[in-house]
């Protein structure tokens, strides 16, 4: 999490159910206003936007998204996901965080000591919240950092998430989606809010900086079966998360080519080839420095 998240923290509840009652009040009324004037946003439109900017059938992707942002949805969660899966079609992958986590990861790992991978709801938005419930969807067993996925790949892609010590490494669902030629998809979020991928770069190579806390954890996990393992997880530093810079790397992706910007309904949107973002990321860590706590290099200390 970045800065965003640790002032939050930081802010006494009742002032943050103040702000979020009037944000989702003038959410409303703006996407009232559309429905009432018309402005609808169909399934079809979105599949014609989503081939447009290419994607392709048999494609794997990995969407972060803000339904607000995108615009008044015929069918609410409904319309974005079967746009998706229609373009991607039956041999394409699905790919949605599922993180059941509100908050600063330190701060959900003391206070949940368990997590359900049925029942643990995702805190990442309506779409992924009513993305994880569909028939045939995967979800991850992984307490912090889950995802679900549907498509033919789907127990591959989340099947590696289990006992891994911390959330990115190359076994991680966020990895093998670059052995896909996956890509991924920020509908009205970005790097700064969703820069999930960007932890990647920490788990493959020696990280000079300590992001994530010292204390290891142990909860508990429920699996489909019902069955209870037990698992330890390391969270991330918070002193580390407010120095992120994530939406500063931008330029230098797009500056490489693995970056584009699209429009998806009406939602502003990136578009990254995922193992070109990150061979951008290790090349640039090696050679100069970078990353997303220092964006414009930094010698290793």
């Amino acid at each position: 999490m970045g800065l965003r998240d640790i002032i939050r923290s930081l802010t006494p509840q009742f002032l943050l159910n103040v702000f979020r009652g009037y944000k989702k009040k003038k959410v409303r009324k703006r996407l009232e206003g559309q429905r009432v004037s018309g402005d609808i946003i169909t399934q079809q439109f979105l599949i014609e936007q989503l081939r447009n900017m290419g994607i392709r059938t048999g494609d794997t992707v990995l969407v972060h998204s803000s339904m607000s942002k995108i615009g008044y949805l015929e069918n609410g969660p409904e319309t974005f996901v079967s746009a998706l899966l229609e373009v991607l079609g039956a041999t394409g992958n699905l790919m949605m965080p599922s993180s059941p986590n509100p908050s600063l990861q330190i701060e959900y790992i003391q206070e949940t000591p368990r997590f359900d991978v049925k029942a643990s709801p995702s805190k990442l938005g309506a779409i992924t919240e009513y993305f994880r419930k569909l028939p045939g969807v995967k979800r991850s067993l992984h307490p912090t950092e889950p995802v679900c996925v549907y498509g033919p790949e789907a127990d591959y892609l989340t099947g590696g998430h289990f006992g891994e010590l911390t959330p990115y490494t190359a076994n991680s669902p966020f990895a093998r989606l670059y052995e896909k030629a996956g890509k991924i998809l920020y509908v009205g979020v970005t790097l700064d809010n969703a820069g999930t991928n960007l932890h990647t770069l920490e788990d493959a190579v020696d990280f000079p900086y300590p992001v994530y806390a010292d204390k290891v954890f142990d909860i508990e996990i429920v699996d489909e079966k019902g069955v209870v393992h037990a698992q330890k997880t390391k969270v991330h530093n918070p002193e580390w998360s407010a120095r992120r810079m994530c939406d500063q790397l931008l330029p230098l992706f797009e500056k490489h080519g693995v970056m584009s910007r699209e429009i998806l309904g009406k939602s502003d949107t990136l578009l990254f080839d995922g193992k070109g973002m990150f061979q951008v990321m290790l090349d640039e860590f090696h050679e100069n420095g970078v990353t997303m706590y220092h964006p414009e290099g930094q010698k290793a200390p």
